[in-house]
């Protein structure tokens, strides 16, 4: 797969093969950055922000047939994250009202504005449903979204909320038994990536994970040294062990274990809501 138009991911990325929309929903508004056909797939970025990483994962989505919606949710659109700007990012992310980031905070507000996003989304593009890939900050968030009717897919890349229990959840116990309900009503299932190492989502996250959506949860272990070990400032700075299993720590390489994540994740969104055999959802 290409990367264009962007082929410098050490370089801002202009986002200009988006189409970069406001939208409104539940009286919030926020930047939306929307390319391609098809399905739709919402795209959540990791801290610190939309990275050119970030963006090139998203073409990705684009190129195998669907319609990308990228909403910005912190930081500085488009940037190469840098240490101390993204240091500062993290420190307003984590009081934002938005976001439960702690153990016993329970789902994330932001995630009914993310809800209202798939309900627009599968309105305008129609077909089985919606798709959702979160990372990091908003990793557990995809998997959260599944409450939502419009939703058929999700990829959680390396969740990491909350913060403070690997063993935890960013879910209210409501809310976890929601999407229980919703997954055995509807025989679907979740993926899940993450690193073997990963200081920031630990294989207690994934247990706890699978403990309480069983076979419906799909959580697959990268082994450290497929890493790529160039990455960004803020990731050389702050993040001390492999993590971003589609972004920052992908090896664009063919034969790499990150490539066949990327191709794992992909195919997984293609036969949700492409080959799809149920029928388009009515609104």
């Amino acid at each position: 797969m290409s990367n264009s138009p962007q082929t410098s991911l050490t370089q801002d990325d202009p986002l200009t093969d988006f189409d970069a929309r406001e939208i409104e929903l539940l009286g919030q508004t926020k930047r939306v950055y929307v390319a391609g056909a098809g399905p739709a797939v919402i795209v959540m970025h990791e801290m610190p922000g939309i990275s050119p990483h970030v963006a090139r994962f998203a073409r990705w989505v684009r190129e195998a047939g669907f319609t990308v919606f990228m909403p910005s949710l912190f930081g500085r659109d488009g940037a190469v994250p840098q240490a101390e700007e993204g240091a500062q990012i993290f420190q307003r992310v984590c009081v934002s009202r938005e976001f439960r980031v702690l153990a016993g905070g329970g789902t994330s507000p932001v995630v009914a504005w993310l809800k209202a996003l798939a309900r627009r989304a599968q309105a305008e593009c129609g077909g089985p449903g919606v798709g959702a890939v979160g990372m990091c900050f908003t990793g557990n968030f995809a998997i959260s979204m599944m409450m939502e009717p419009a939703m058929v897919a999700a990829v959680a890349c390396q969740p990491s909320l909350p913060l403070d229990d690997p063993a935890a959840i960013e879910l209210s116990e409501d809310d976890a038994a929601t999407v229980a309900d919703r997954l055995s009503r509807d025989d679907l299932t979740v993926r899940a990536y993450r690193f073997d190492g990963d200081r920031f989502c630990r294989a207690a996250r994934f247990e706890a994970y699978q403990a309480r959506f069983g076979r419906h949860f799909d959580g697959r272990v990268l082994p450290d040294q497929a890493a790529n070990p160039e990455t960004s400032p803020f990731f050389a700075e702050h993040i001390k062990s492999p993590h971003s299993v589609v972004t920052q720590h992908l090896i664009n390489r063919d034969g790499e274990a990150t490539i066949a994540a990327r191709d794992e994740i992909l195919a997984y969104l293609q036969a949700a809501l492409l080959d799809a055999k149920r029928p388009s959802l009515s609104r």
